[in-house]
């Protein structure tokens, strides 16, 4: 049976998909372990062993914080060349982040076959950095940007996995409300959660109209600090909302909503698109890649999604998209008509593929 180690930043974004590939990998005999980073610690990860790999982001351009990253990346690769001549796996699978820096540059040392997962459709910085030294590139989305013409005969498109509770929730159909009935909002903004959501959204339910707010059920994700204050808007307001820091069951929160405002990571927009669910997505700013706001933009011109850049979200602006559907159901049911039709729900067992393909003997 093949050793499979696979390396993924202790963020949701990253650790869902490469759980998904795990399950995918473990139903054909293979043996999974995980190479993390401390955040994943608490993380339930179907695997046999867990490495902890010390890693660093870019956070700074100065040249001190450049030399704390590097010497952080080089402890990295040296724990992750032990850890890797230690179990001797058949192959290594990196899901991006620079937490798979040390990881696979210590694989490609080693000459252990090298896959690269970008989820994205902007390749990452880590990513590109990689690149040139893995042996397979694996891609989220059919169109990439930010790739170096060197590299295109190693891509290969395979989705984005999706978690097992996704592919339990995208069997739940979906029946746009109609009528005086319920309208279930559910917000969230990726694993972390997102200010900007509690600033915006209860401001933006309080300008709907009393008929629009009779009928919302919300369910939001808040920042723990932000949730009384979140719940206390609500309240005020008449309307019924439950609001929590983390959701564990979020795939089918996702299946019960009609509606979902949320951020644009890549596995957000792989869940959507699994289930088929409408959305109004608001990508994060600032990022130099702008890749989620790359991201909104495959969902919408899908007719899956209505995007919103951060500077646009206005409680006015949101208020008018949500009137606006509620008032249009067959436009809420196109719209999760479309967000299915983008999805690709054996992306896990395509990836798995390619790995045991490009996997030693």
């Amino acid at each position: 049976m093949p050793l499979i180690l696979l390396c993924a930043g202790g963020t949701g974004g990253h650790l869902f998909p490469a759980e998904a590939l795990a399950v995918a990998l473990q139903k054909r005999g293979a043996i999974v372990d995980l190479a993390t980073d401390v955040r994943a610690a608490h993380f339930k990860f179907p695997a046999r062993d867990v490495h902890l790999i010390p890693s660093a982001t870019v956070r700074g351009r100065d040249p001190l914080s450049l030399a704390r990253t590097a010497l952080m990346l080089a402890r990295g690769t040296l724990k992750a060349w032990s850890v890797i001549g230690r179990i001797k796996p058949s192959a290594v699978v990196g899901f991006g982040g620079y937490p798979t820096v040390p990881p696979l540059w210590a694989a490609s040392l080693r000459g252990v076959p090298t896959i690269l997962h970008e989820q994205n459709s902007v390749m990452g910085r880590a990513n590109r950095l990689l690149a040139s030294r893995v042996t397979a590139i694996a891609t989220g989305f059919r169109v990439l940007s930010h790739v170096d013409a060197s590299v295109q005969s190693k891509m290969t498109f395979t989705g984005n996995p999706v978690r097992p509770l996704v592919l339990q929730a995208e069997h739940v159909p979906y029946t746009a409300p109609e009528g005086d009935s319920t309208i279930r909002l559910l917000v969230f903004g990726g694993s972390q959660g997102a200010r900007v959501m509690s600033d915006i959204v209860p401001p933006a339910v309080a300008l709907l109209g009393e008929d629009i707010r009779a009928r919302l059920h919300i369910v939001q994700q808040a920042r723990p600090e932000d949730i009384d204050a979140v719940s206390a808007q609500y309240e005020k307001l008449g309307v019924a909302a439950s609001c929590a820091a983390f959701f564990s069951d979020l795939p089918v929160r996702m299946a019960a909503a009609h509606l979902i405002v949320s951020r644009s990571g890549a596995s957000t927009i792989a869940e959507l698109s699994a289930i088929g669910r409408p959305a109004i997505l608001v990508p994060l700013p600032g990022a130099l890649d702008q890749d989620q706001f790359a991201n909104a933009g495959v969902l919408q011109e899908a007719g899956g999604a209505i995007r919103i850049v951060q500077s646009d979200f206005t409680p006015e602006r949101l208020a008018a998209e949500i009137a606006a559907l509620a008032a249009d159901p067959k436009r809420l049911a196109h719209m999760a008509q479309a967000a299915k039709s983008a999805g690709t729900l054996d992306a896990a067992e395509r990836l798995a593929d390619l790995v045991l393909r490009t996997a030693r003997p």
